[in-house]
């Protein structure tokens, strides 16, 4: 399927409008799943794949596509369903996360629809934490669930949550309990690693869950008087997020002079070389690709560092 994706300039021009792009997508039955655009290189015809000794049972071999080998997961199987059962007819969903390229099998790819975060919502209530929703919206007056591919890629892969020797020094740790952090992330697993690499320098941690959760959150506080620059050490947001992007988060914040100096860091498993433009276009102070302990770590040391510069 060529030329599924747009270009880099009409994709900016969702940015800070809290818009995204769906890319549809079925498995083995009706059900409509859908993928954020920004993470898709491509959409193909599934070719012939090559097995890999002692691999994980989800993936299902790997794709030599242009002279690069590219695991192919099946995403079904990986979330408890069913894997995808004529591979001969399906296609490869080409996709970029934390600067790592892979393939998920699916039966049918349908087409892009062009949605409102605001119509984006959290999983039902009772899902609980083993279920592999982030999302769910409806189009056409049809239910469209969006994966936590983080979680998938997360369960298949594990990354190290270690921060390296050397990153840390004691003053930093000492200073950094006095201090606070607030992350803004609606995967689960994300929430959990960032919360626990925060910690481990020694920040406090507030975890909100998505961008209309922390705008309120801050509108709260200045309602009651509070500067959240100066309750803040730096504030750490996810992009992707029901009800509330990363970037339009930051634009408001941008927006309000009350809270416009707060330190912003975007932290995505958005991959692409548009992401630093997209950071000035918005007013973050940097962007930060998913995940990487000593990176993340760092980025809160030097923090540390320019508020206690003795």
């Amino acid at each position: 399927m060529t030329g599924v994706l747009a270009s880099v300039n009409s994709r900016t021009q969702l940015v800070g409008q809290n818009r995204l792009e769906l890319l549809l997508f079925r498995f083995n039955d009706n059900q409509l799943y859908g993928i954020n655009v920004f993470k898709v290189r491509e959409v193909i015809r599934c070719p012939k794949l090559s097995s890999i000794p002692k691999s994980n049972s989800n993936i299902c071999g790997v794709a030599n596509i242009r002279g690069v080998c590219i695991p192919i997961l099946d995403l079904a199987m990986a979330t408890g369903l069913p894997g995808v059962e004529d591979k001969e007819s399906a296609f490869i969903i080409l996709t970029e996360y934390n600067n790592r390229v892979q393939g998920f099998l699916v039966y049918a790819v349908e087409h892009i629809v062009n949605l409102n975060w605001e119509d984006i919502h959290p999983p039902p209530m009772g899902s609980g934490e083993d279920n592999y929703l982030t999302a769910v919206t409806r189009t056409d007056n049809r239910l469209v669930e969006i994966i936590d591919v983080e979680k998938v890629l997360t369960e298949i892969s594990p990354t190290s949550e270690e921060i390296s020797i050397g990153v840390l020094d004691h003053d930093v740790t000492q200073q950094a309990r006095h201090l606070r952090v607030l992350t803004v992330d609606d995967s689960l697993v994300a929430r959990k690693q960032v919360t626990r690499c925060l910690e481990t320098v020694g920040v406090e941690v507030v975890a909100l869950n998505d961008g209309r959760q922390a705008l309120d959150y801050l509108r709260a506080m200045l309602d009651e008087g509070r500067k959240p620059e100066e309750e803040f050490l730096m504030m750490i947001s996810d992009i992707e997020m029901p009800e509330m992007d990363g970037y339009t988060l930051t634009a408001e914040i941008r927006n309000d002079p009350r809270m416009a100096k707060l330190h912003i860091v975007l932290h995505t498993s958005l991959s692409g070389g548009f992401n630093q433009a997209m950071v000035k276009k918005v007013g973050a102070d940097d962007f930060l690709a998913k995940f990487r302990p000593d990176d993340l770590a760092g980025r809160v040391v030097a923090r540390i560092k320019a508020a206690n510069p003795d």
